[in-house]
């Protein structure tokens, strides 16, 4: 655990991780090599159904400064400048897409032991602003996330959250869609040996007084392969398998299966990750 709260969106993060991240439906590739200058280069490429995306990524440092450029297939160039330490906790980011004239803006990071904050503007006329802040400590956490359009003088987001950690459990509570939807988390490290895990997230939309509870579990086979698996209420099953054949490379298979409609196809997802 760190010594402070950390960001906003750090709340509920390894819930969402458990139940959400590495899962997917279409077949991804990608490889990243270094350069012995230190500048970093990786491409990407997806296939959803008879689309394919791809892009291609530098990174360049000096120091503590970061340089990233992406291109992809639609001909968007993204660019960011990342500035870390420039003073104790302090990380400052400016970031950019072309052809997005809308898109440029800057964005400071503040890390302190008992608070998290992150600010973002819009830099054109009327832009859109972003204030984000949790205080506490590693313990227990309380924040907000709230965007405001100058142009329009409406407030675009507003959510709220909290959170409790222990050595093996994290609990929290979040208000999110302008009060619309209240969404509670529990994680639970069950053996750090084998890095096994459960986790839960039960989410209440009030406009349609519906709820949606998902639950999900990881166990490592081995230090190199883990399984994970999820299942929510719509009656829907996610389950992966994650091999690490080399350092830093990665073969995922993932799979998604209705089983209130099993007379269709499941879903498999195809992800190869390589960092020779």
């Amino acid at each position: 655990m760190g010594k402070g709260p950390g960001l906003y969106s750090d709340i509920g993060k390894k819930t969402r991780d458990l139940l959400y991240k590495d899962y997917q439906s279409d077949q991804k590739f990608s490889i990243t090599t270094y350069s012995t200058t230190g500048a970093v280069i990786a491409s990407s490429a997806t296939k959803k159904g008879e689309l394919l995306l791809a892009d291609v990524s530098t990174q360049l440092k000096h120091g503590n400064i970061t340089a990233d450029i992406k291109v992809d297939t639609g001909s968007n160039l993204l660019g960011t400048i990342t500035v870390d330490e420039a003073a104790p906790g302090l990380k400052t980011i400016l970031s950019s897409k072309i052809p997005d004239q809308r898109s440029t803006k800057l964005e400071v990071q503040y890390l302190h032991d008992h608070a998290g904050i992150s600010a973002s503007v819009g830099l054109i006329p009327n832009p859109i602003i972003n204030f984000s802040g949790a205080v506490g400590s590693s313990v227990a956490s309380l924040g907000t996330d709230v965007s405001f359009d100058t142009k329009t003088g409406d407030f675009t987001k507003y959510n709220a959250g909290l959170s409790f950690t222990n050595a093996d459990l994290i609990a929290s509570l979040a208000l999110n869609e302008k009060g619309n939807q209240l969404s509670a988390s529990y994680y639970h490290l069950l053996s750090p040996l084998t890095n096994s895990a459960v986790g839960a997230e039960v989410t209440h939309n009030f406009s349609t007084n519906e709820n949606t509870i998902t639950v999900g579990t990881q166990h490592a086979l081995d230090p190199l392969t883990t399984v994970k698996a999820r299942v929510n209420n719509s009656g829907k099953v996610h389950a992966l398998i994650q091999h690490e054949w080399r350092p830093k490379s990665l073969f995922t298979i993932s799979g998604e299966v209705d089983t209130k409609a099993v007379d269709k196809t499941a879903k498999l997802g195809l992800a190869l990750a390589l960092k020779p």
